[in-house]
Order: C-alpha cells, then sequence, then structure tokens
C-alpha cells in the first residue's frame, strides 16, 4: 500500500461502539470506502490499546511494549505512553495505522508537534484517522467520512448537526441535597508548593475561588493541574501542611475526606476506567449521591426519580437499564457528567468533559454548563486543553512551568 497511500477521516457518533468498529475496520472484511484497506497489514493507536496493554501486564506481571525501558507502561506518564504505543506500531511495519481519538489529553503546542510528525509520516504510511469531532481530523486527510450507528455503514460528513437548543433550560432537575450557601471563599491557595522527591510540581500558588464564580484551569500537559485538583478534592495527602483553605476551612482541620468530597461533584475522563462491574446507567448516576465508585447501597425512590430526570437531561433515559461498562465512550461520559451533578453540590470539577463526545453531546454538555452557571450558585471549576466558542469562564488561571515548578497567575 505504501506506494498508492491512502487517508481516510472517520468520525464516529457516540452511539457507536468504537471498540467493535475499530476491530471491524481491522478484521480485513471492509466494504465500500475502506475496502481498499482490505488484505493489508493494520496497527492501532488507541487508549483503548494502551488500557489493552497495561491489564495485560498487571496480570501477566509481563512488560510487553516497553521492554527497552525495562518499566511497565503504567508508570508512564499520558504522553509518554503514547509515545511508546507510537514506537511499538511503527517497530511493527504496517501499511497502515488507525489513528483513534488522536489529541486527547495534548495540549495546543503537542497537538501541533504531533501534527507535524504525522505529516511527515503520511508520506510512507496510510493514515486512517477515527474522532467525534471534524475539527480534530489533520489537515492533510481529504477523504472524510461519518458513522451514525453500530451497522458501521460509513455515509457522508452531515453539513450540519441538528442539536436541541434550549432544552435544558426546561427542564433542569432540583437538588434532593442542601448544602451551606453562604461559604466566604471555596478554595484559597496561599504560597502553596508541591514537590515529588526532588521534582518540583507547582511553586508559590496563589489562587483564591469565590462562590458562584466559573473558572477555567489552564496548562500545558505536565504543569500541575491534576496535582491542584487533587489537593481540592481530597485525593493528595501532600496537601495536608500547606496554607489551603476548602469551604473556609483549613486543610488539615479535622474534616474528613468524605465531609469533603459530599461537597464536591466531580468528572474526569479517567474515572470510567474505575468502574469494572456491571452496574446500569441509572445505578451509576445514582452513585453520585454517595461519592462511591458503583452503588453498593439500596438507593430511596426519590434518587431513583431525580436519576430518571438526569437521564431525560442526557437524553439517555431509554439507556437506564443497559450496562454502563458497555456503552460507547461517549455516552459514558455523558453518565458520569450527570452523575457529578446529580447532587448539585457547592463546588463542581470538570476535567475535559469535551473529550469524547461528537458534535451534538458537545453542544448537550456546553447547555449544560451554561445552565448551571446561570440558573445555579455552583462554583465551577473547568479544565481543558481547547477553548469551547460557547462557554465562557468569568476567570482564568494558568499554570505556567519553570525549572523550579509551575507558577500561576490569572489570566486577563
Amino acid at each position: 500500500m505504501n506506494q498508492n497511500l491512502f487517508h481516510f477521516g472517520i468520525l464516529l457518533s457516540n452511539i457507536v461502539d468504537k471498540k467493535a468498529f475499530l476491530n471491524a475496520v481491522l478484521s480485513d472484511n471492509n466494504e465500500g470506502k475502506l475496502r481498499v484497506f482490505n488484505g493489508y497489514k493494520g496497527a492501532l493507536f488507541s487508549d483503548l490499546t494502551i488500557a489493552q496493554y497495561i491489564e495485560s501486564e498487571h496480570r501477566h506481571h509481563t512488560i510487553e511494549i516497553t521492554k527497552a525501558q525495562n518499566r511497565f507502561l503504567h508508570t508512564f506518564s499520558s504522553g509518554e505512553r503514547r509515545k511508546a504505543l507510537l514506537d511499538h506500531c511503527l517497530a511493527q511495519k504496517p501499511d497502515y495505522i488507525i489513528f483513534d481519538s488522536l489529541f486527547d489529553h495534548l495540549d495546543v503546542p503537542s497537538r501541533k508537534e504531533l501534527s507535524s510528525q504525522l505529516l511527515e509520516l503520511s508520506k510512507s504510511i496510510s493514515i486512517i484517522q477515527v474522532e467525534h469531532r471534524k475539527d480534530s481530523v489533520l489537515p492533510f486527510i481529504r477523504n472524510v467520512g461519518y458513522v451514525q450507528d453500530n451497522s458501521f455503514v460509513i455515509s457522508d460528513v452531515p453539513e450540519i448537526v441538528q442539536t436541541k437548543k434550549n432544552k435544558i433550560a426546561t427542564d433542569f432537575p432540583s437538588s434532593l441535597m442542601f448544602f451551606k450557601k453562604d461559604y466566604e471563599t471555596i478554595i484559597k491557595f496561599d504560597k502553596v508548593s508541591i514537590h515529588y522527591d526532588d521534582t518540583p510540581i507547582v511553586t508559590n500558588i496563589n489562587w483564591k475561588v469565590q462562590p458562584g464564580e466559573f473558572w477555567q484551569l489552564i496548562g500545558p500537559n505536565g504543569s500541575g493541574k491534576s496535582t491542584l485538583l487533587s489537593m481540592i478534592t481530597g485525593d493528595n495527602p501532600k496537601a495536608y501542611g500547606q496554607d489551603i483553605m476548602i469551604f473556609d476551612r483549613k486543610k488539615g482541620s479535622g474534616e474528613s475526606i468524605w465531609e469533603l468530597k459530599r461537597k464536591i461533584g466531580y468528572f474526569s475522563t479517567n474515572l470510567a476506567e474505575l468502574f469494572k462491574r456491571n452496574h446500569t446507567v441509572e445505578q451509576m448516576i445514582v452513585s453520585g449521591f454517595f461519592d462511591s465508585i458503583g452503588l453498593y447501597r439500596k438507593p430511596s425512590g426519590l434518587q431513583q426519580q431525580k436519576a430518571k430526570q438526569w437521564l431525560d437531561v442526557i437524553e439517555m433515559k431509554h439507556l437506564k437499564d443497559s450496562y454502563f461498562n458497555r456503552l460507547p465512550l461517549g455516552q459514558q461520559r455523558l453518565v458520569l457528567i450527570a452523575r457529578a451533578l446529580i447532587k448539585q453540590p457547592p463546588l463542581l470539577i470538570l476535567d475535559e468533559p469535551f473529550e469524547g463526545l461528537d458534535t451534538e453531546n458537545v453542544d448537550l454538555v456546553a447547555q449544560l454548563i451554561n445552565t448551571l452557571v446561570e440558573k445555579t450558585q455552583i462554583t465551577i471549576i473547568y479544565v481543558s486543553h481547547t477553548v469551547e466558542e460557547a462557554l465562557a469562564p468569568s476567570h482564568i488561571y494558568e499554570l505556567i512551568p519553570t525549572e523550579d515548578g509551575s507558577l500561576g497567575q490569572i489570566k486577563l
């Protein structure tokens, strides 16, 4: 195939079973526009592949694709894992590589660097790029198709994705839980510095978040965004001994981690990896009341009713009895966002809430966030590498890497 290179972009709706689709493409039984790849050797560059290798290493206690470094893959950062997987894919000398959600987890400079790398690679290997949004497709890929459902039929990309404007404004669910409403300060960091061994992560961080504010937290990969979030949520013991106030209380003054988590709704793209058991979609959303990884207590009728209302909001009520871990990734993320919102806590943290979503569901989540800003006093911290035009944070806090650890500044 290298003599007749053919590059193809595929946009997937969030209802498509991505794993099954990728396996189908690699099976050599393609029809229609992808038939040209039948009979050729393919490789898959995907977070799904990375997860499989990590699970295999854990199960067999053997190093799979990082033998040269003599390190298990799970000990690498997200960016390092992707680099190791790309090296592994190229070492197989494939005729084509499928790149799945190529830019997930990457900051803008890393995206530009990877785009340049793949432009060079495209001169010797055919590329299939699988994405959910058209603006993520590499510029040199001119042939783009759309897969709407699990028939896996590739059609032309629709010119306009029909979205349901103003839906959320009329059916925004009320809350079952009640929280203190008169906090003076939600978060306050005063000269906070964090080191891991001899490596400085953040230095002299001063950051104050007031009730009802909508913040975006930005910074390149490795700048310490996850470190700051983990100190807020109570998951990082390095927060103790620092001058940190959370909900008007100094960190370490006696409040348990569960008392803290009760006041926080949290979404991260990594959360889906923690839910391994067969919980239904409804059970997953109800678990947000208990801050548990799955549901292990009997919910009340009112809690179940509230979950159904949130399923209406994300347009997934028909899937309430489906198993969460069998849903396409995009639908899993919508469920986890609803899980974070069900108790309508004083603080909502959304870590890359748009990753893995198609255009229609990006619009839905943006409407949801904007409705929260307009109609509630929930404080929101939103983390993203990209700017969503539909959102308008009132404040932006930026982490700027230095040799002595990242510095923080309010971006005007």
